[in-house]
C-alpha cells in the first residue's frame, strides 16, 4: 500500500482517518535536512553547491519512512501547499534516494490540499503531480541567501561589536524599522495647541457635542489656538453670543465588509482583539488546520473557492435572512504576486460549523476560529447602510461657529456579526446625533454637563486664571478652561508616532514588500530572542544591542538593510518561483556585491567601529545642551570626553575617556542627569576609615559600587573586595558596614548533625547559606530572602533553610506539582505540570518539556502535555525508562495503518 508522508503527527492522524487502511500515513516532523552550521555549506566557488545533512532528531523519522517504503513500494508526498512544504517533499525524496530506498522504478508523486477535509484529501489523491522544482529552487535561493548573510555577517558582528549575537537577512531590516521608529519618538518635540468644544441643547431637551471651527469670522486650523490665552479668548467669545442651527446635512453612506483573512491580517486582528503575538496566532492556527477546521494558514491570498462562497451565502440566508445577503457574491482580488504561491484565504472548511457547534476545547484555538468564522461570513454579507450627518452652528454675527458630526446605522448588514479592529482609536470618532432642525436655536447646556471632561483634564473648581476678567467666570488649571456654561477649552500636544506592535510591524513589512506570510512569525520571534527588541505592553522597544547592531549595519552594510533593496530581492525570489529567473544567477549577483562589502570591513578596528557608532548615535546619546556647551564633556572630571563603550557582557554604557582616573559612567541612552556621576562616588574613590592599619575604600566599578581593604600595589594586586548590595544606599555606607561586608563569609557555626561549618555570604545571585568545609565552593547552598539575614541569621533558622533545599544529585523534598494530569495514556507513569526556574514545564519520566508562553499551565490537557513530551523526547534523543508491562494475551499480528510518530 502507498506510503503517504505529511509534516506532523496530528496531521497524519487526521489524514489517516480519511484515507483508511489502504494507506500508511507517516510524519516527517517538519524539515528532515538542513545546511550544516559550518563554513562551506554553500560553496560560493563551485556554483553555490549546497551540502545537506539529515538532522540527528530526524534520522529515525527518515528511517521509519524508508522501512515502510521497503514494504509498500510507492511514495506520496503530501506536505503543506507552499514553498516550504514543497522543499520538505524535495528533501525527503533526495534523502530517501540517497539511502537507496527510492529506486528507479519506485513511483513518487506529490499531492497538495488547501484543507484537511475528506473531500479535499480524496480529491488531491486523484490529482498527483511531480515535485515543483521552480518552488524548490525559490526555496534553495532563499535558504542560500539566509546562510550566506547569517554565516558571514554574524562573525563580523562578533569581532567588531562585542555583545552582538547574529544578523539575519530579513530580521535585520525588521529590527531597523523598530529602531528607527524609536529614534523618531525620541527626536519628536511636542507642539501645544488648544481646542474648544461645547455641549448644546435642542428645543426638545436633547444635548449633543460640537467643536469650534470658526473664531473671529475665520476658519480655525489645528494650531490657530496655540496657547491658553488664545483658548480663553475663544471660550469667552462663545459664551457671550447666542447660536442657531445654520444647516443640517445628512448624506447616506455605505460601509463594505473587510475581505477574508490572509496570514498578515489574521495576525494583526488577533493582536488587536486578543493581544496575541504572531507566534501564538500561528501556533493556534496550525492546530486548527491540522484538525481540519480551517484552510491552510500561510497564505497571501484573499480569494475564496466558489463552493465556499456559496456555502457562506447559504449560512447567511439561513441564520440572518435574505436582507443580509447581497444580490451577487462578493469577489476579492488575490494580492499574491505568484499564482503558484497563491492559496485561498484563511477560512473555515465547513461554513455551517459555527464555534459553538465545533466545541473546541483550547481557549486560543476557540477564539481564533470564532474570529476566522465571523470574518469569513461577514465578508459575504450585505454592506452596512449609514446616515452621516453634519450640523453647522453659527452665532448671529457669524463670528463664531461650531460643527457637530455623527452617524446612525440605518441597516446593520455585516456589522451585525463583525467589526474590524483598528490599531489607533482617535478622539474624532463620530457618535450618534439626536434630531436637529435647521433654523432652530441652539442653547448651551449647563456647565455641569462638562464637569467629567473638566475633571479628566485635571482642573479644579477653584483654579481661576489670574488675569481673567472677573466677570468672565472662567476657571482653569493651565490644561483646561471651563466657562459657566458647557463650553470647554482643552490643551493638547501633538503626539509622536506610536511604537510598533507585532501586528503593526507585520503590516508595515507587508506594505514595504519585506518578508512573506511564512516568515513573519519567525522574524518577530528571532529579534526578541536575540535580545535586540523587548515587548512591553504589546509594544516593541529596541534594546541597546538592537540599536548598536542597526547602527553598525546601516553604516557598514547599508545596502543590505535598505527597505527598497530587500523588497526588490524578495521580488527576484518570487520571480524564481514563477520560473522567470535563474536562482543561481540571483545568488551570484548578490554574492559578488556582498562579499566585497565583507572585505571592506576586514581591517576595521573595534575602536574605529565604536567611534563611528558614537557619531551615528550622537543625537540620541549626547543631545545638544540649552547653554550650547559640549554635550560630550564629562560632568564629573570636566576634562574627559564621553563616548559609548561596550562591556564583555555585551551591554553598552557611556563612560569617560579619562578612565581609570575618572570612573564616571551612565546607562546607554540620553542623559537624565548631566551634573553628577551615577553613583555619587568620586573618581578616586572615597576613604571610609582605617582598620588594623589598612585604609577601607569605597569605589565605583564596572559592575557597581564595592568596598576594598588597602591599596592596589605590586605586592597586593588583588586586595580584598566586596560588592555593596543594591538595596544599601551609598550615602549611608560607613566604616562599620564596610567591615561587615569585607568580613564575609560569616561563620554561622558547625551543623549540629555532622559538625560541618555553615557559612553566610552574598554572592552573584544574592544572599545565601553554604554548608561546606570550604566557604568558597562545594556543599549544599540555600538562598536567603534578605541581605540583612547574612549578618543576623542563627543556627536554628540556618538548619531549617538548608533543610528546605535538596542537595544537588541527592534526595530532598520533592517539588509539589502545579497540576497532576494522571498516568501517560500509552506508556504509563505520572504526567505532571511543574513550576521550574525558567517557567512551567511538563514532567514525565526523565523528560521535561517546557510549556510555551501564552499557554496557561493550569489549563493544559493530557493530550497537549503528551504532545509536548513527545516533541521534546524526539528533539533531545532521550529515551524513557522501560515500563513493566502487565501480561497480556497474544494477538494476531496486523500491519499498522494508523498515523505513526
Amino acid at each position: 500500500m502507498p506510503v503517504v508522508v505529511v509534516e506532523s503527527p496530528a496531521k497524519a492522524k487526521t489524514i489517516n482517518k480519511y484515507l483508511g487502511p489502504d494507506y500508511t500515513v507517516l510524519a516527517s516532523y517538519g524539515h528532515v535536512r538542513d545546511l550544516p552550521a559550518k563554513d562551506g555549506s554553500v560553496d560560493t566557488d563551485h556554483d553555490f553547491d549546497m551540502t545537506w545533512e539529515v538532522a540527528p532528531e530526524s534520522k529515525k523519522h527518515v528511517k521509519a519512512i524508508a522501512d515502510a517504503l521497503a514494504e509498500d513500494g510507492e511514495l506520496i508526498l503530501a506536505t503543506d501547499p507552499d514553498r516550504e512544504g514543497e522543499a520538505i517533499s524535495w528533501h525527503l525524496q533526495e534523502a530517501l534516494t540517497k539511502r537507496k530506498s527510492i529506486k528507479k522504478d519506485t513511483p513518487v508523486s506529490r499531492v497538495v490540499f488547501n484543507a484537511i477535509t475528506k473531500t479535499a484529501v480524496t480529491e488531491a489523491m486523484k490529482n498527483p503531480r511531480k515535485v515543483d522544482m521552480e518552488l524548490v529552487e525559490a526555496y534553495l535561493a532563499r535558504r542560500a541567501l539566509d546562510y550566506l548573510v547569517g554565516f558571514n555577517l554574524s562573525p563580523v558582528l562578533w569581532r567588531k561589536l562585542p555583545g552582538a549575537k547574529s544578523a539575519g537577512r530579513v530580521q535585520s531590516v525588521a529590527l531597523r524599522l523598530v529602531v528607527e521608529r524609536e529614534m523618531e519618538i525620541e527626536a519628536f518635540r511636542p507642539q501645544e495647541y488648544w481646542s474648544v468644544k461645547a455641549i448644546f441643547v435642542t428645543p426638545r431637551g436633547q444635548d449633543f457635542e460640537a467643536r469650534m471651527t470658526v473664531h473671529g469670522g475665520k476658519k480655525l486650523d489645528r494650531f490657530d489656538l496655540g496657547d491658553a490665552t488664545a483658548a480663553e479668548l475663544a471660550v469667552n467669545a462663545a459664551v457671550t453670543r447666542s447660536f442657531q442651527i445654520a444647516s443640517v446635512e445628512a448624506k447616506p453612506g455605505t460601509r463594505n465588509p473587510a475581505p477574508p483573512f490572509m496570514t498578515s491580517t489574521l495576525q494583526q486582528e488577533a493582536s488587536r482583539k486578543f493581544g496575541f503575538g504572531a507566534k501564538q496566532t500561528m501556533s493556534a492556527a496550525q492546530r486548527l488546520y491540522e484538525a481540519g477546521h480551517i484552510t491552510y494558514m500561510r497564505t497571501d491570498g484573499i480569494d475564496m473557492a466558489p463552493e465556499a462562497v456559496m456555502a457562506a451565502r447559504d449560512a447567511i440566508k439561513a441564520v440572518y435572512g435574505e436582507n443580509y445577503l447581497p444580490n451577487s457574491p462578493r469577489m476579492y482580488k488575490n494580492k499574491a504576486k505568484n499564482a503558484q504561491e497563491a492559496h485561498e484565504c484563511i477560512r473555515p472548511t465547513d461554513l455551517a460549523a459555527s464555534t459553538d457547534k465545533l466545541r473546541i476545547s483550547d481557549a486560543d484555538q476557540r477564539k481564533l476560529y470564532d474570529l476566522i468564522y465571523k470574518r469569513t461570513i461577514a465578508s459575504q454579507m450585505a454592506a452596512a447602510k449609514l446616515e452621516r450627518t453634519t450640523v453647522e452652528i453659527e452665532s448671529a454675527d457669524k463670528q463664531v461657529g461650531f460643527r457637530a458630526t455623527g452617524q446612525r446605522i440605518v441597516f446593520e448588514g455585516f456589522l451585525k456579526i463583525y467589526v474590524e479592529g483598528r490599531d489607533d482609536v482617535t478622539d474624532d470618532d463620530e457618535g450618534i446625533l439626536p434630531q436637529i432642525m435647521q433654523g432652530e436655536p441652539a442653547e448651551f447646556a449647563a456647565a455641569t454637563k462638562l464637569s467629567e471632561d473638566y475633571a479628566k483634564a485635571g482642573a479644579k473648581s477653584d483654579d481661576v486664571i489670574d488675569d481673567a476678567p472677573a466677570a468672565s467666570g472662567l476657571q482653569s488649571n493651565g490644561h483646561a478652561i471651563l466657562a459657566d456654561k458647557a463650553v470647554l477649552g482643552l490643551q493638547h500636544h501633538t503626539q509622536p508616532p506610536p511604537r510598533y506592535t507585532e501586528a503593526t510591524l507585520v503590516k508595515r513589512m507587508e506594505e514595504l514588500g519585506i518578508g512573506r506570510p511564512s516568515t513573519y512569525a519567525s522574524i518577530l520571534d528571532r529579534i526578541q530572542d536575540r535580545g535586540y527588541v523587548q515587548k512591553d505592553r504589546n509594544r516593541l522597544i529596541p534594546e541597546d544591542k538592537g540599536r548598536l547592531v542597526t547602527a553598525f549595519l546601516a553604516n557598514y552594510f547599508s545596502r543590505y538593510v535598505e527597505y527598497d533593496y530587500t523588497a526588490s530581492l524578495e521580488e527576484e525570489l518570487d520571480d524564481i518561483t514563477a520560473g522567470e529567473r535563474d536562482w543561481k544567477e540571483v545568488l551570484a549577483r548578490f554574492w559578488r556585491d556582498f562579499s566585497a562589502a565583507l572585505s571592506e570591513t576586514s581591517e576595521l578596528r573595534i575602536t574605529d567601529v565604536l567611534e563611528k557608532i558614537n557619531e551615528i548615535l550622537e543625537p540620541h546619546l549626547f543631545p545638544a545642551k540649552p547653554d550650547g556647551s559640549d554635550p560630550r564633556l564629562c560632568p564629573n572630571c570636566g576634562e574627559g570626553r564621553l563616548s559609548m563603550r561596550t562591556a564583555r557582557s555585551g551591554g553598552a554604557f557611556i563612560g569617560c575617556s579619562n578612565y581609570p582616573n575618572c570612573r564616571y559612567t551612565r546607562p546607554f541612552g540620553p542623559p537624565t542627569d548631566d551634573t553628577a556621576p551615577t553613583s555619587g562616588i568620586p573618581p578616586e574613590g572615597k576613604m571610609l576609615g582605617e582598620d588594623q592599619g589598612d585604609p577601607i575604600w569605597l569605589h565605583d566599578g564596572r559592575f557597581g559600587p564595592y568596598v576594598q581593604r588597602g591599596e592596589v600595589s605590586e605586592e597586593n594586586k588583588k586586595p580584598p573586595r566586596q560588592s555593596v548590595p543594591k538595596d544599601w544606599p551609598i550615602d549611608t555606607l560607613d566604616l562599620e558596614k564596610a567591615l561587615m561586608l569585607l568580613n564575609l563569609p560569616r561563620e554561622v557555626g558547625p551543623h549540629p548533625e555532622d559538625g560541618v561549618m555553615i557559612w553566610a555570604s552574598i554572592g552573584r545571585y544574592g544572599p545565601f547559606l553554604r554548608h561546606s568545609e570550604d566557604p568558597a565552593k562545594g556543599g549544599k547552598t540555600a538562598n536567603l530572602p534578605e541581605v540583612d539575614d547574612v549578618f543576623t541569621i542563627g543556627m536554628n533558622r540556618a538548619v531549617e533553610e538548608l533543610a528546605k533545599k535538596p542537595t544537588r544529585g541527592g534526595r530532598g523534598q520533592t517539588a509539589k506539582p502545579l497540576k497532576e494530569l494522571g498516568d501517560h495514556p500509552e506508556n504509563g507513569g505520572p504526567v505532571n505540570v511543574m513550576e521550574g526556574r525558567y517557567g512551567p514545564y511538563v514532567k514525565w519520566d526523565k523528560i521535561n518539556a517546557t510549556i510555551p508562553k501564552g499557554i496557561d499551565p493550569q489549563a493544559i490537557t493530557m493530550e497537549e502535555a503528551v504532545a509536548l513530551v513527545t516533541a521534546r523526547a524526539a528533539k533531545s534523543g532521550k529515551k524513557p525508562a522501560k515500563k513493566k508491562a502487565a501480561p497480556r494475551k497474544k494477538a494476531a499480528t496486523k500491519k499498522p495503518t494508523a498515523a505513526k510518530g
